[in-house]
């Protein structure tokens, strides 16, 4: 557990550092606890997301970085390998291809390239899976780009 503390101090050293190194992510630590994490990240320009801000939670396991963190939306997004209702990821390297050379920030890019380039073979969200798998990218697009004005862009007043 000493070692995961450490790991996670210099990463918050270096999310600090780095504010403005990365304008696509916001990783921030909840004050009392460095398990705990929450990040904000762009949807990728030219895709359903573009525009909207996505509110990601970390949970981050004692045994880190030999363990994943397990990381979920918050913000509701129609893609996928997110599941609508609890905002799991399907990502191989939050699960079997982990390595403990990956960081939360790199977690993050690897997050926002998985919005860009959708894996419609291993769905969480079968409709939005099967939208693309049947070659209906127009649908799928006018749905994500739905959800993300509701879900995922400042409202207007």
């Amino acid at each position: 557990m000493q070692t995961s503390r450490a790991r996670l101090f210099k990463e918050y050293k270096d999310v600090q550092r780095e504010k403005s190194a990365d304008p696509d992510i916001q990783l921030i630590c909840d004050d009392s606890n460095i398990f705990k994490w929450t990040a904000l990240v762009k949807g990728p320009s030219e895709t359903p997301y573009e525009g909207g801000v996505f509110q990601l939670a970390f949970a981050i396991p004692e045994q880190y970085p030999l363990l994943p963190p397990q990381v979920r939306f918050l913000t509701k997004i129609f893609h996928p390998n997110v599941h609508f209702k609890t905002g799991e990821i399907c990502l191989d390297i939050l699960k079997n291809a982990w390595s403990p050379a990956w960081t939360l920030q790199s977690v993050c890019r690897a997050i926002i390239a998985l919005m860009a380039h959708p894996e419609p073979d291993s769905p969480l969200n079968c409709d939005s899976g099967n939208l693309l798998r049947s070659g209906d990218i127009r649908g799928y697009q006018s749905m994500g780009r739905m959800y993300t004005r509701l879900a995922a862009m400042p409202k207007k007043n």
